[in-house]
């Protein structure tokens, strides 16, 4: 047993926790979870824990159904919401086969075979994600628009605003959980909020989002309002992105980060978003991978259209920010389409591939756009080459579909069940009959 195992389990026992969760995550991201004893807990920890692949959204089929649940015990935190009392842990698992080997439906486990194709080449891949999201006064009926908890905006400072207390709670649960925060403030729409978490490997930075998303659940069910990560609720104020500073290291170097060179990117550095800008449409089914996503894309606000880079441009694609004098290992580069609904393992698994085909293949980088883009006409953007990402849905799974570094980042098993189960929620949503069309075509038709 090793040492982190046998911490997992003294703590449990010194800290008379009574169950203990273990969480994994389907192909489209969402969080499961099952609880067991403490007592079963280190039989887990060696043998997994057995249950029903075919029942998990694009895990198995039924005549290969039985999987095992694999706790990491570096992934043990206690659910701080569920008090001191009958104390409740979470345990991240890796999913594995009957026979011992990892799943290849296993979203971990994409990711994880991604960082090793990276630690091949020498480096480490680092991830800050800025997560939005917005705060309703409770979940609407069907048919009804939700109802946002306040009125204010970017960086508004509302005297006894319920965003203030709710941000102050979910940090300080975040951080009780060794998630640590970087920012917390009202971002630009009614009810909508921004907390950001700092840099970590990528893979702790995607287990920490799926933490992340479920904090955030059960302190706004605290206070009493309902949280949600939809990309666009409203169409009249802009969607909930996830804009997310990337970096290489090469041991404890920043291999982004060259002296002299423009903006201090290194070769490395722009090879890397070269290769997001070459593979963008392939992998835009993944970063954003429902179809309200593509009206947050549609609406401005920031959130990119258009395949570019710019220096500290926030209307491109990707955004180089500023260099501050000696802070070298701070260089980063910052992609600004992924939405805060996106499964963030498969997310950061096609993001990292795309950036090491650039540097594997010596990508070079185009020049960058200097314009707000988003107030170029058509024919100013085509004058500069800028092409456009997909506009929905149905376009981005069309281009995924051909796209052979996404089938390879994926994986044969994920990769076809992705297709299939986004052509059936493309299939479902454009035959539905929408306010905008019965508002407008009942009266004149």
């Amino acid at each position: 047993m090793d040492k982190q195992t046998e911490f997992v389990l003294r703590s449990i026992e010194e800290r008379d926790i009574r169950f203990i969760r273990l969480w994994f995550t389907d192909v489209l991201g969402t969080l499961k979870s099952v609880a067991i004893a403490p007592a079963e807990l280190e039989g887990a920890f060696e043998e997994g824990l057995g249950f029903d692949g075919s029942a998990i959204q694009g895990f198995a089929r039924v005549h290969e159904a039985d999987m095992l649940a694999m706790p990491d015990p570096s992934t043990f935190q206690v659910l701080p919401w569920r008090g001191d009392v009958n104390a409740v842990a979470r345990i991240f698992c890796d999913i594995h086969m009957p026979d011992g080997s990892p799943s290849f439906a296993d979203p971990r486990y994409v990711l994880k075979r991604a960082l090793s194709k990276a630690a091949d080449m020498g480096f480490t891949f680092y991830t800050h994600p800025e997560i939005e999201f917005f705060l309703f006064k409770d979940l609407p009926e069907p048919g009804q628009s939700p109802v946002p908890i306040d009125s204010v905006g970017y960086f508004d400072h509302s005297p006894h605003g319920i965003g203030h207390d709710f941000r102050r709670s979910a940090i300080t649960m975040l951080e009780a959980m060794g998630i640590s925060v970087e920012f917390s403030h009202h971002e630009g729409a009614p009810g909508q909020q921004e907390i950001d978490l700092r840099y970590a490997d990528a893979l702790t930075t995607a287990d920490n989002i799926m933490t992340f998303r479920t904090v955030i659940k059960e302190v706004a069910l605290e206070h009493g309002v309902y949280a949600s990560f939809m990309p666009k609720p409203f169409t009249q104020y802009p969607g909930s992105g996830m804009h997310t500073h990337m970096s290489l290291f090469e041991g404890d170097k920043n291999a982004f980060h060259e002296p002299g060179a423009p903006y201090q990117l290194s070769k490395v550095g722009r090879s890397f978003v070269a290769g997001l800008l070459t593979h963008a449409p392939e992998i835009t089914a993944v970063l954003n991978q429902w179809v309200n996503s593509y009206k947050r894309l549609a609406g401005g606000g920031e959130a990119p259209a258009h395949i570019c880079w710019g220096h500290n441009n926030r209307s491109a694609l990707i955004r180089i920010p500023m260099y501050k004098p000696g802070k070298g290992q701070s260089t980063r580069i910052e992609i600004r389409s992924l939405d805060s609904a996106t499964n963030p393992y498969l997310a950061f698994a096609v993001l990292l591939n795309a950036g090491l085909r650039g540097i594997e293949q010596g990508y070079e980088l185009p020049p960058g756009a200097e314009d707000d883009v988003w107030s170029l006409t058509d024919s100013e953007r085509a004058a500069l080459g800028l092409k456009q990402l997909p506009t929905s849905l149905d376009q981005a799974i069309a281009i995924m579909e051909k796209s052979e570094l996404v089938a390879e980042t994926l994986g044969e098993h994920v990769f076809d069940f992705f297709l299939r189960n986004k052509r059936a929620e493309w299939d479902e949503y454009r035959k539905q009959v929408t306010p905008y069309e019965l508002s407008k075509h009942l009266p004149i038709l």
